[in-house]
């Protein structure tokens, strides 16, 4: 029976777990394919229920093979939703996990009758909108068990930092003099390299992606190179404008922290007036190259440059605990550039892909700001591990990755993309939350790592397969 108080030996709960991020997973699975049975209008191959006759037009088999795969998926995670509510009354998860798993297979039950309904009357026959809002209604109720699960039998109570460690006593004569190379060009190729360092070229990569996913939706096949390369071109020196303000204003603090102690204006390789000077340059670069698109990207590159660099870096970031949340938006403004440099307007679907990049970035950061709680602590910012605790940010980052999911639902919903962002996100999504199970159990900085390689790979694997799709199309 299912109690508040004995958790299961560790090996079965560990089975539990995977059960339920199984489960997760296959209801997620069943609403991607949903989506796709929606958007190619599969659904009106077949009117009976719960098989399908052959149709008699053989171009939409495809269509039918859709449909078939969307009802044997709902029939093998029936089943799955089932033994896990059972498993979760019959065995020792607590009353509240118990009650929300039979709750969700409840809704289950009711989801099949709806899609019966649909499939044999029409979807005029039942509210718009009712079999997707009940799917995601049970993936939530689900992931919310899990989570709840994996706190109960994994988490503590007590592991917040109450006060920052203290750095440790370094003895000046152990440190080495740092000396510059004698030689020009050996001098030459530091400071270009420091310079280069203070624009952070390791986000370069990923936000490009997302603007570059964001130019694709807009264009698809008609995208011009032009409009690429100037895109690109501005958002790199924009970025790199944001990198070199975040140096300048945390010198000090990197000083404090391992993992930035080396950063060019941490250790004065280079002045700060330089560095000031040069993030202005590149943000006159930025702007400019963007106005050769329109006067929109332009004014969204500059936003973007003064989030990250005022708002994130000044405001938000030393001050609040939700600074990752909100300081998504600087991940997300990209998606809007990408779209703005091809429509010279602000829509829906740029609108969708920015929120995926925006409840991607916590679950994302959460695992980075784990590995690293105790610099964090040390350089006094706010960080969710730090101020709440490792437990707590290990559930929301189980809380983000579900949100993310769902925003790549209705990604795929507005925008019509196809087969392979469905598998590709599927899959990567899949590895993403595996990771962050495991991440509940072994508690390690190799296993907090381990999810944010796998967080990367996930955003990544999607900006790509939404290029593909979007341009196959």
């Amino acid at each position: 029976m299912a109690s508040d108080s004995y958790p299961w030996p560790i090996e079965t709960q560990r089975r539990f777990s995977a059960l339920l991020a199984g489960t997760a997973l296959g209801i997620y699975l069943l609403l991607i394919i949903g989506a796709t049975t929606s958007i190619t209008n599969a659904a009106t191959t077949c009117s009976t229920w719960p098989l399908c006759s052959a149709p008699v037009d053989p171009v939409s088999q495809t269509e039918l093979a859709i449909v078939w795969g969307h009802r044997l998926t709902a029939a093998v995670v029936g089943v799955l939703a089932a033994i896990t509510a059972a498993a979760a009354v019959a065995g020792d998860a607590s009353r509240r996990v118990a009650a929300v798993l039979v709750v969700s297979f409840v809704l289950y039950l009711v989801q099949i009758g709806v899609g019966a309904v649909t499939a044999t009357v029409g979807s005029a026959a039942i509210l718009p909108g009712l079999h997707l809002g009940l799917g995601i209604a049970i993936f939530s109720i689900v992931v919310l068990a899990l989570a709840w699960d994996l706190e109960r039998t994994t988490g503590s109570d007590d592991d917040a930092i109450e006060s920052p460690p203290e750095p440790e006593p370094i003895d000046p004569a152990a440190v080495p003099e740092r000396t510059l190379p004698t030689g020009r060009l050996e001098r030459a190729r530091l400071t270009a390299f420091a310079y280069f360092k203070m624009m952070k070229p390791r986000l370069m990569w990923l936000l490009c992606l997302v603007a570059a996913a964001g130019m694709a939706l807009a264009a698809g096949r008609d995208l011009e190179v032009g409009t690429i390369v100037a895109t690109l071109g501005g958002g790199v020196l924009a970025i790199g404008a944001s990198g070199t303000f975040n140096h300048v204003l945390e010198r000090d603090i990197d000083q404090k922290m391992s993992r930035t102690a080396d950063r060019p204006l941490a250790t004065d390789l280079i002045p700060v007036r330089r560095a000031l000077a040069f993030g202005a340059f590149l943000t006159v670069a930025s702007i400019g190259v963007f106005l050769t698109i329109n006067a929109l990207a332009a004014a969204l590159g500059l936003a973007a440059i003064l989030f990250y660099s005022v708002v994130y870096t000044l405001l938000l970031k030393p001050n609040t605990v939700q600074n990752t949340v909100i300081g998504g938006l600087a991940g997300a403004l990209p998606a809007l550039i990408g779209w703005a440099a091809v429509t010279n307007a602000v829509e829906l679907p740029a609108l969708a892909l920015a929120g995926v990049i925006f409840l991607w970035t916590p679950a994302h950061f959460y695992n980075l700001a784990l590995a690293y709680r105790d610099d964090y602590a040390r350089g006094g910012f706010p960080m969710m591990p730090v101020v709440r605790g490792e437990t707590e940010t290990r559930k929301h980052i189980i809380y983000y990755i579900a949100a993310t999911l769902l925003g790549t639902i209705g990604l795929a919903w507005i925008t019509d993309l196809g087969a392979l962002y469905a598998a590709t996100v599927a899959v990567f999504g899949g590895i993403f939350l595996w990771t962050a199970v495991r991440l509940h159990f072994e508690q390690s900085e190799t296993a907090a790592f381990r999810s944010f390689h796998a967080s990367n790979a996930f955003l990544g694997a999607v900006l790509v397969a939404v290029l593909v799709d979007a341009l196959a199309l």
